[in-house]
């Protein structure tokens, strides 16, 4: 059994074989209820029971491909996303079973006359699995798109423990210190009593200026 496992996981067939699966079975119940609003269309009821068996044969090799997928990809996961694979991966059997039940009761419905009464009760439970496998599916869908599970995407991302040590704090941190500059301010600084003596001297300098052209103009209307 090893051996089979270990050559049908490099296969990838969990995605291929979902695909079958919800395909079916939505078709499967979708015909079953236009066969309840036409009864005469006989072989609109037989299509469904063909596909509700074929849904359910599907739904039971898609937990099993799916178990084998998540042995796989399970310690590469982060602990959110082994999370939402724990319920998908629950929701599978459940619902595996669930198919698996229901395609028997299609066929007893449409094989014996005193359970024809039950077709109601079937169509409901039938309606609610559909619902709850469009959910299991999605679930998958956010495995594979928001954590990348089972894709060259999960083995490219640094694990946790390498994104969390302590050695790529320093180094992320280091160049901070080197940004700011504080050796204008310093320079503005001691240039400010230079420009200030400049001035100074500049305007003692221009000072006796106003005091020279008085005098010459007395000296000339002294003349």
């Amino acid at each position: 059994m090893d051996a089979v496992v270990k050559f049908l996981q490099p296969l990838d067939l969990h995605p291929v074989v979902d695909h079958f699966s919800v395909a079916l079975l939505f078709v499967a119940v979708l015909i079953d209820l236009v066969a309840s609003a036409a009864p005469t269309r006989i072989w609109l009821r037989y299509s469904a029971v063909m596909l509700m068996i074929l849904g359910a044969i599907a739904a039971g090799a898609s937990f099993a491909t799916g178990d084998m997928e998540a042995d796989r990809i399970w310690n590469a996961l982060g602990q959110p996303a082994r999370e939402v694979l724990h319920r998908h991966g629950q929701l599978g059997e459940y619902l595996a079973i669930t198919f698996g039940i229901l395609a028997v009761w299609r066929i007893l419905i449409q094989s014996f006359g005193f359970m024809a009464g039950s077709r109601a009760i079937y169509l409901i439970v039938a309606i609610l699995a559909v619902v709850t496998l469009g959910y299991q599916a999605h679930l998958g869908g956010v495995l594979v798109y928001d954590y990348g599970a089972g894709t060259a995407l999960m083995a490219s991302e640094p694990a946790p423990s390498e994104a969390a040590s302590p050695a790529a704090e320093p180094s992320s941190a280091g160049p901070i210190p080197t940004v700011s500059v504080p050796t204008p301010m310093a320079t503005s600084t001691e240039g400010t009593p230079s420009a200030t003596a400049s001035a100074t001297s500049a305007g003692s300098m221009a000072t006796p200026v106003p005091t020279i052209a008085p005098s010459a103009s007395a000296t000339a209307a002294t003349m």
